[in-house]
């Protein structure tokens, strides 16, 4: 079934699976500290290389601690396989030490979802439960008992009919959808090409498509704005590129979503609809491998269901080239001046360090090839604004979920299936302290991953959010001492530096870059320094000042951070 790696971690549940593993002489088993991190690697492994990922966990509190990351792989529609173990088969039912009945748990979860009652099973439903994870673009589970595990691989016990085997040449990877229909490729393209102000939303569906995105927004001379997910679609130096959409996206990204009398969504099912155009504003084409997400965020004119490479390139020849780039040259416009603040806002002479500056640094020290993994919270901002696709470059985060801690065991996984690529984790504080013993993992297991750490001492996203909702912040800045990440690393075996003066930075960001083993760089940032939208609507500044004026505790430091912010903008 193409499977190399299965990511887990032992348990009594599943020592019968564990001397399969052991005998095999095709699979590597990956010991990790904490479950939760081995199903995000499967999930990041499956990102990163179109694959299945695999992860293993046993009985009770083992597979429990799976979900997290089994639900950002289902959110982000990813193919994964879980693994679990469950007690014997004569015990269930009976109160047993950790019996959980991990089938009902993860029933929302799973695409499939089986219990393996028989040894005969095994052949037939492990291929099925792989070819449903690529098939629906999600997780499959199967928790296999004690007892089934040991048994003789042919044996059955029930002397059934003849239980269901894998084909005879087994498909590894399920093939793209296709190409649509060619009526619905010509309305498409009716619409398309009679668009005054196109825009095209790019999602991860897109990914693997760039030139053909390239080269139909030539044809349409339409700006492209990126999902968060989809930011590696095309680079962020394209002609055609103004930047992401939504709170942590661009001003240009916003201003066309409002200016727009055309949006062509490919790959993307976004979520956060007041982003998007008003539905009677705007004529919508959309392109999705999912025929279910088709329309599910706003009406459209004209629906495709296909992959989005081949759908592109059957596509373009039925488009009518437009030679009036005046659109397309407001929004480059548009997007030089934007650029030019956030460069602006990389102030090295800022202290405490601006978080901008730090990403800034990563970004200029980095190889044209270079994956980054990123946290959900502030520092997905900074990655958003301050990481540049460019040449192969890549970006990977918990999309759908938002959930804190993948970046590290993102890293990890993308570490073991790319050895000779640079791997940088961008992560938080808070989000680091959940999972750090995954460092461990990596020295353990040789993987050269650089994680840099946005140490703000607080959950600075959250702070944030307090704050747009009117209330003055609580319970999200940590109490002292403050963790000192490096020492940690350095326990580890491996290169670990703390900076708090802004010139140490980039000699301890290259020397990371530079290690023949993990690295850490923990870097103290400023904690008063907002991710503001591209563009701030007036109830969001009201309910800011409101906060103000409740009593927030750190509002001269965050007044101070705002208007060092603008005076850098403005020199």
């Amino acid at each position: 079934m193409g499977v190399d790696t299965v990511f887990g971690l032992p348990g009594d549940g599943i020592n019968g699976i564990m001397e399969g593993l052991r005998r095999s002489k095709t699979i590597r088993f990956v010991l990790v500290h904490h479950e939760e991190a081995a199903a995000f690697m499967a999930a990041a492994h499956a990102k990163a290389t179109g694959r299945i990922g695999v992860c293993l966990a046993t009985s009770g509190p083992g597979g429990i601690h799976l979900l997290n990351g089994l639900y950002d792989a289902k959110l982000d529609h990813q193919p994964v396989l879980a693994i679990t173990g469950s007690q014997e088969t004569s015990v269930l039912g009976t109160g047993y030490q950790q019996e959980v009945g991990l089938e009902h748990l993860y029933e929302d979860v799973a695409e499939y979802n089986l219990v393996v009652d028989n040894p005969a099973q095994l052949p037939g439903v492990v291929d099925i439960a792989i070819r449903t994870a690529y098939a629906r673009r999600g997780v499959a589970h199967l928790t296999v008992p004690n007892d089934v595990q040991v048994a003789d691989a042919d044996a059955d016990p029930y002397q059934h009919v003849a239980p269901a085997t894998p084909p005879a040449t087994s498909a590894t990877r399920a093939y793209p959808i296709g190409i649509p229909r060619e009526q619905d490729l010509r309305a498409a393209a009716e619409v398309l090409s009679a668009a005054e102000r196109p825009a095209i939303l790019a999602g991860a569906g897109s990914l693997h498509a760039r030139e053909e995105l390239l080269a139909v927004a030539d044809l349409l001379g339409a700006p492209i704005v990126k999902t968060l997910p989809g930011k590696a679609a095309i680079p962020d130096d394209s002609e055609f590129a103004v930047g992401g959409i939504g709170l942590l996206g661009t001003k240009p990204g916003a201003e066309l979503m409002d200016d727009c009398d055309v949006l062509f969504m490919v790959g993307t099912n976004f979520p956060y609809t007041k982003h998007l155009p008003a539905p009677d504003a705007v004529k919508v084409v959309q392109v999705d491998a999912d025929p279910a997400r088709i329309g599910a965020r706003l009406p459209i004119k004209a629906g495709l269901v296909g992959d989005a490479k081949e759908t592109l390139a059957a596509l373009a020849p039925m488009l009518t080239r437009r030679d009036d780039r005046a659109h397309l040259e407001k929004y480059q416009k548009a997007m030089g001046d934007w650029r030019s603040n956030m460069e602006a806002l990389e102030n090295k002479d800022r202290s405490p360090i601006a978080p901008q500056y730090l990403m800034g640094v990563i970004d200029d020290a980095a190889t044209d090839d270079a994956v980054l993994t990123c946290d959900s919270g502030t520092i997905a901002t900074w990655a958003a604004r301050h990481w540049t696709i460019r040449g192969g470059r890549e970006f990977y985060l918990s999309g759908n979920l938002a959930t804190m801690a993948p970046g590290l065991p993102y890293a990890n996984a993308v570490q073991h299936a790319f050895p000779k690529r640079q791997v940088i984790a961008f992560v938080g504080d808070g989000g680091f302290a959940m999972l750090m013993a995954e460092f461990l993992t990596a020295a353990q297991h040789g993987w050269p991953i650089t994680v840099v750490v946005n140490n703000n001492n607080s959950l600075g996203q959250i702070l944030w959010e307090q704050m747009v909702l009117g209330y003055p912040e609580h319970g999200v800045r940590f109490e002292k001492p403050e963790g000192n990440f490096a020492a940690w690393a350095e326990a580890c075996g491996g290169f670990g530096r703390k900076v708090t003066d802004a010139g140490e930075l980039e000699a301890a960001i290259r020397g990371a870059l530079a290690f023949d083993g993990p690295a850490l760089v923990d870097v103290d940032v400023d904690p008063n320094e907002p991710p503001l939208p591209g563009t701030i609507a007036y109830e969001q500044a009201k309910k800011f000042a409101t906060a103000f004026l409740r009593g927030q505790p750190h509002k001269v430091a965050i007044a101070t951070t705002l208007f060092k912010d603008k005076i850098s903008q403005l020199g």
